[in-house]
């Protein structure tokens, strides 16, 4: 009878399902679904990708439109206590780039970001930015190397701009030439769940 039992305890085990992750997305207007309704935007697509494949993560997105890598800093402590997630994925600094914002201060305020996910147990992913090459190239070279060398000294993983394939192809651009449309949105969200897989 107790082999019986320990039999029986170890099926029902295995029926669990495997425990959930919480992956919370701290971005801007690109993962925020800027000009389009939440149902329409990448984050909410690429759950319902991950929802489908019984994958055990949970996307939480707290990107605002417009948010910088300080007002991403302010917000994270809160965001950290109320959601506890294993995983976050920072796609900040495309404002501060855009707002001629000084290096060191991106810098400083990304691996700030990163440090604190880090001390909370969770891990830090950092998604490369580029921004326009109208700020000049010492700017923008600057701009591009740094989440290079930041990933580095952190010791975290560094995902490819989502945007890169995006913003080649106008008819995937909103009339602004910033923000992709609502045609782009599947197409990140395929680009992005090769990404989250790989962290299974």
């Amino acid at each position: 009878m107790s082999r019986l039992i320990s039999v029986l305890g170890l099926v029902c085990c295995l029926c669990l399902p495997a425990q959930a992750k919480t992956m919370l997305i701290l971005g801007d207007s690109l993962s925020a679904g800027y000009g389009l309704s939440q149902s329409q935007s990448w984050v909410n697509l690429l759950q319902k990708k991950l929802t489908e494949q019984q994958s055990e993560y949970k996307l939480v997105n707290a990107s605002i439109s417009g948010e910088t890598s300080a007002g991403g800093l302010a917000r994270l402590p809160a965001l950290l206590t109320e959601h506890q997630p294993d995983v976050v994925l920072i796609e900040l600094g495309a404002n501060d780039g855009l707002r001629g914002f000084p290096l060191p201060q991106l810098e400083q305020n990304l691996s700030a970001l990163i440090s604190q996910v880090q001390q909370s147990g969770a891990q830090a992913v950092l998604m490369q930015i580029r921004i326009p090459p109208n700020y000049g190239p010492r700017y923008t070279k600057g701009f591009t190397e740094l989440y290079g060398s930041i990933a580095t000294k952190t010791k975290v993983q560094l995902w490819p701009f989502f945007m890169e394939q995006i913003a080649l192809k106008p008819e995937w651009m909103q009339a602004d030439g910033l923000h992709p449309n609502l045609e782009a949105q599947p197409v990140i969200a395929d680009l992005m769940l090769t990404k989250v897989q790989s962290l299974e």
